[in-house]
């Protein structure tokens, strides 16, 4: 992880990556300290994820350009532009698929035949749900993980789309797919069955 100054030093870090993570963390409180744990963990266990840190105790030039008004916040940013924000501690594994999805982005970009817009709605707590994204990972497809449980109104979305409320559900192209219907994934996705 890399440490951050300054706003105008996470612009020179930032300027040339397809995505970039930034903790933003006052050190000292228990919650702060322990995104810094969890994301230092995540970090060391992904290659190839640019993530810098940056306390606010010491930088205070950087919150106010996002509006962020509490800490700790892991900002994400893709090319350079703000993209998503993750508040409070979350454990190493939700930080982990972060950053891998993040190469999978990048990964995806460069080899045009897997790069099909793809959203999973997910709950943390659904094992179908992550053995989903783990396959979805595994065949490099890159995707937007929804949590379901934290945005009402995705999870009112999906419902409306696709007649269920049970997950995963996975949007590929605009089709959803309820469950983790592997052959009708691999289909869309052009994943070679004999792998």
């Amino acid at each position: 992880m890399i440490k951050i100054n300054s706003f105008s030093d996470l612009k020179a870090q930032i300027v040339e990556k397809e995505k970039a993570f930034l903790l933003l963390y006052k050190s000292g409180s228990e919650q702060s300290d322990c995104a810094f744990k969890q994301v230092m963990e995540a970090s060391g266990q992904v290659d190839e994820v640019h993530v810098m840190y940056a306390d606010v105790n010491q930088v205070r030039d950087i919150h106010p350009q996002y509006q962020i008004t509490s800490a700790p916040v892991l900002i994400e940013f893709e090319q350079a532009k703000f993209k998503n924000v993750v508040k409070g501690c979350n454990n190493s594994g939700h930080y982990k698929a972060l950053f891998e999805d993040a190469i999978f982005f990048a990964t995806a970009k460069n080899e045009e035949s897997l790069a099909k817009r793809v959203t999973v709605y997910s709950t943390p707590t659904c094992s179908w749900c992550n053995t989903l994204k783990t396959y979805l990972r595994q065949n490099k497809v890159h995707f937007s993980d929804i949590d379901v449980s934290r945005d009402q109104r995705a999870a009112e979305e999906m419902v409306r789309r696709s007649g269920q409320q049970g997950v995963p559900q996975t949007d590929i192209n605009g089709e959803m797919i309820v469950g983790f219907n592997k052959a009708r994934i691999n289909e869309l996705l052009g994943i070679n069955i004999l792998k």
